[in-house]
């Protein structure tokens, strides 16, 4: 039984159905249903229903809206086309100097359904970071021309990640609708209606896979909940916890906040440089990401494979010739390769695929190979 204080609007239905309550961020969050192996497996081969709700969801609207995040993210919004939606990172310059504050996505276009203002942005921040990116952005608000308002309470968020995922979430919207949201692209967003229900959905999701991430009324989760179990059965939809998440997002090589990113991480460091937009702009800790990214970085972020099932542990010890030459950042067995992975910092010059390194797993060290990120990445389809 978990002591977490904050509950999602699918709490009670994890309960019932058998999902394994664990504190996660101050949240009570499904870990597992299960087999963590069979509900990454099913995302891989079909589709997996994870309850995201604990994910942080902010509005920001007004005519100032679009300039004030241009001067508050790492991403360049200026430009954006409605609907898309990009990933950044929030950060905060102070006496304590540049620290990253979360990663986020951030959508020129409403993240909660019912925002239907044409000046709308929406921001999806982690669970953990949730309040600190909130009082943050909030001390950095004008007097007037922009609000920030959070919509997490209010609202509930369902990832539907796999293979099928497209055509089950597609099903369940109004039969005109639904060859817009299947034609969808990657990293865009749009406002529909799932099981009669206003949504804000979004081609994005954090397993590696193809699928939408569903926004809405906290008292309408439990029924679109269940209408996407019903509609996804025969294709194998089942209902995943975070441990499936975990093992998918670093099958995916997906960076996570407390682990590969941290609040002093050089972002071109960690492969994170795409979240970054330099040029013109200024951002805080701008000109310290700029001076990081004119110089190479100590170490690097890298995948390691091992022959077997025993995974190494985030801050497991890496060595190359008996020195040692970094840490592990995650860890685990992956069902999808069928043995253990794990990402790691490790000094620039043993950073090239290839590399033999051992890595300290129960006190003795396991040999494990360098390789580039991602370990696994989805099938595309055949051309026609």
């Amino acid at each position: 039984m978990t002591t977490a204080s904050l509950r999602t609007p699918l709490h009670d239905w994890h309960q019932t159905h058998g999902g394994r309550m664990v504190d996660f961020a101050g949240w009570a969050m499904p870990v597992q249903y299960a087999s963590i192996v069979d509900e990454h497996l099913a995302v891989r081969r079909a589709a997996g229903m994870f309850d995201v709700s604990h994910m942080g969801r902010l509005t920001v609207t007004g005519p100032g809206a679009a300039g004030w995040l241009e001067e508050q993210l790492t991403r360049r919004v200026a430009g954006m086309a409605r609907g898309r939606v990009r990933y950044t990172l929030v950060t905060a310059e102070d006496a304590g100097g540049t620290r990253i504050l979360d990663d986020a996505l951030v959508v020129n276009g409403p993240v909660v359904p019912g925002d239907a203002a044409a000046d709308t942005w929406g921001l999806v921040v982690n669970a953990g970071n949730r309040q600190r990116v909130v009082e943050w952005l909030r001390s950095r608000l004008p007097a007037a021309g922009v609000r920030l308002v959070e919509r997490t309470a209010e609202t509930a968020m369902i990832a539907v990640q796999g293979p099928a995922a497209v055509g089950i979430v597609a099903s369940l919207a109004p039969a005109a609708d639904r060859p817009r949201l299947e034609a969808l692209g990657g990293y865009t967003s749009t406002v529909t209606t799932l099981a009669g229900v206003p949504a804000a959905a979004s081609r994005t999701g954090y397993t590696g896979e193809d699928g939408f991430e569903v926004v809405v009324d906290a008292t309408a989760a439990q029924p679109v909940w269940e209408a996407l179990l019903g509609a996804g059965a025969a294709a194998g939809l089942v209902p995943c916890g975070l441990g499936a998440r975990d093992t998918l997002r670093l099958e995916a090589g997906m960076p996570l906040y407390g682990h590969e990113l941290v609040e002093d991480s050089d972002p071109f460091a960690i492969g994170l440089g795409l979240a970054v937009d330099l040029e013109g702009r200024r951002f805080p800790g701008s000109e310290t990401f700029r001076a990081a990214a004119g110089r190479p970085p100590a170490q690097v972020r890298v995948g390691i494979v091992f022959e077997g099932r025993r995974a190494a542990r985030e801050g497991s010890l890496v060595t190359a010739g008996g020195a040692a030459c970094g840490r592990v950042t995650s860890g685990s067995y992956v069902p999808s390769l069928g043995r253990a992975v794990a990402m790691a910092l490790v000094d620039a010059r043993h950073a090239s695929p290839g590399t033999t390194v051992d890595v300290v797993v129960r006190d003795s060290g396991q040999p494990g190979t360098v390789v580039a990120l991602p370990f696994y990445r989805r099938p595309r389809p055949a051309a026609g």
